[in-house]
């Protein structure tokens, strides 16, 4: 056992708030007096009796500052009736034969009772300080659950069971507001001011002293804590709507802007044709031009509304998937095919054996046309490149074009909803919503996606797809049919 253990054993045993037994108090006062007694014999050959009876000292110290005044005072009377018995001429006797004796006695006495009381003294000094230690870390305890944790109710059960580890109570709860009467309980209110925060509540078997206890030193302490901490849950619940609410107008004038930009563009184009449609003088040729405009705004027109619709879909949380067991192949040849643009911008190099995995088709359909349309349109006249393969227990989809590339500093905010790259903005039309949707269905159906650029060497758009469901390997999927 080391030395620090040795000190720590020996502080408990001497500032226990309640001194051990009486009864175990005069049995060692008895055994020390008497060992002592004993001990003084041999010593006389070498020092007068009269000089050795400071021994005594060490017994009446002992039991005063384990046991307390009394007892110490006790073994006073104790050791001076033993060493006048057994050591102070005429020995055996009760009496005192020389005068010097009877002053020597008298000043052992006085000293033994001066030390009994000082020891008290100190012993009761530092049984406060131990308390007000033991306070001051359960203060520090409770400091750390209240405010250092995710939320106060949260933070209220532990709190409570350290309080009542440190004072020794079998149970103690802490309750916000008014708590519900309880026969087995005692009610402390915590209130700050007028205002009533909670209730502690300890065994009602709990006597008189440790209420009081708990109602001059913990409650004060406890009060503030959780006032505090209640003060702190308010602060960031407002913080965390302040945020959302900056969000929601950031969305909304984003919005706004891509409502008086990007839907008022197809739908000025599509009034002016049809005005010169109206018109007599224009001939067959120019009439379907205007035609052809007509249906190509309407059909722009369209797709940023079903953008805006998808958007809104997951940002609600209300896209679902419906899974079930799809081929990729098969998704991103009907993606292609539902894009209007000609098949050749698109080279497909796909494993023979790439397994299905459980989907929504629709959603993945959406967002690998979203990705598609987007490197068609950075991709200039080169073709894009789309590879798909397993690798391990994810699928893996590499869409790559040979655009201008995405800075380093803008690949962090390119699927934020609205966005678009410094260099982007007046050269293309988009919308600022396609990687945005991409990623909203690709996460909704367990994925992944990200992008790699570097400037001036093209994009690359990674869709990594699990093949596994909630961590395990799914059940045998039925087995995909051979691509012709």
């Amino acid at each position: 056992m080391t030395g620090r253990q040795l000190r720590a054993q020996a502080s408990s045993l001497l500032l226990r708030p309640q001194p051990p037994s009486p009864l175990a108090g005069v049995a060692v006062a008895l055994l020390a007096v008497a060992a002592i007694t004993v001990v003084i014999f041999p010593l006389r050959t070498v020092s007068p009796a009269v000089s050795n009876g400071v021994l005594y000292l060490l017994a009446v110290l002992l039991v005063s500052t384990v046991w307390g005044l009394w007892l110490g005072l006790a073994t006073s009377v104790f050791s001076a009736a033993a060493f006048n018995y057994f050591h102070i001429p005429p020995v055996g006797r009760f009496t005192i034969a020389d005068g010097r004796n009877w002053v020597a006695l008298a000043v052992f006495l006085v000293a033994a009772v001066v030390a009994s009381s000082v020891a008290d003294l100190a012993r009761a000094r530092a049984t406060e300080a131990e308390l007000r230690r033991r306070e001051a870390d359960l203060a520090a305890d409770l400091a750390r659950l209240l405010l250092g944790g995710a939320s106060v109710e949260q933070a209220l059960s532990p709190a409570a069971a350290r309080l009542a580890g440190a004072l020794a109570l079998p149970w103690a709860a802490i309750e916000l507001g008014t708590a519900a009467d309880r026969d087995d309980a005692r009610a402390l209110e915590l209130t700050a001011g007028d205002r009533r925060l909670g209730t502690l509540l300890v065994p009602d078997t709990v006597d008189d002293g440790v209420v009081q206890q708990l109602q001059q030193r913990v409650v004060p302490a406890l009060e503030a804590l959780l006032s505090a901490a209640l003060e702190r849950d308010r602060l960031q619940t407002e913080v965390v709507e302040t945020r959302a609410l900056r969000r929601s107008d950031e969305l909304k004038t984003a919005l706004l802007r891509t409502v008086s930009h990007d839907l008022r563009s197809p739908l000025t184009a599509i009034l002016t044709a049809a005005d010169a449609l109206s018109a007599g003088a224009i001939s067959a040729s120019e009439r379907r031009d205007l035609s052809g405009a007509i249906t190509a705004e309407a059909g722009r027109l369209s797709s940023l509304v079903e953008k805006l619709l998808d958007l809104s879909r997951l940002q609600a949380g209300v896209g679902e998937p419906r899974r079930d067991w799809c081929s990729v192949e098969e998704i991103l040849r009907v993606a292609i095919d539902d894009l209007d643009l000609e098949p050749e911008r698109f080279r497909l190099a796909i494993d023979p054996d790439l397994p299905l995995v459980q989907a929504d088709a629709g959603q993945l359909e959406r967002a690998f046309a979203n990705l598609l349309e987007n490197a068609a349109r950075y991709s200039r006249e080169h073709p894009v490149s789309v590879r798909a393969r397993a690798v391990g227990p994810r699928l893996m989809v590499r869409i790559v074009d040979r655009g201008p590339g995405i800075a380093a500093a803008e690949l962090p905010r390119i699927f934020e909803p609205f966005y678009r790259a410094a260099s982007d903005r007046g050269a293309h039309t988009g919308s600022g919503l396609g990687l945005a949707i991409a990623r909203g269905f690709v996460e909704a159906n367990g994925g992944r996606l990200w992008a790699e650029s570097l400037p001036g060497q093209g994009a690359t758009f990674v869709v990594a797809l699990a093949l596994e469901v909630g961590g395990e390997a799914a059940e045998e999927p039925p087995k995909r049919a051979a691509t012709p």
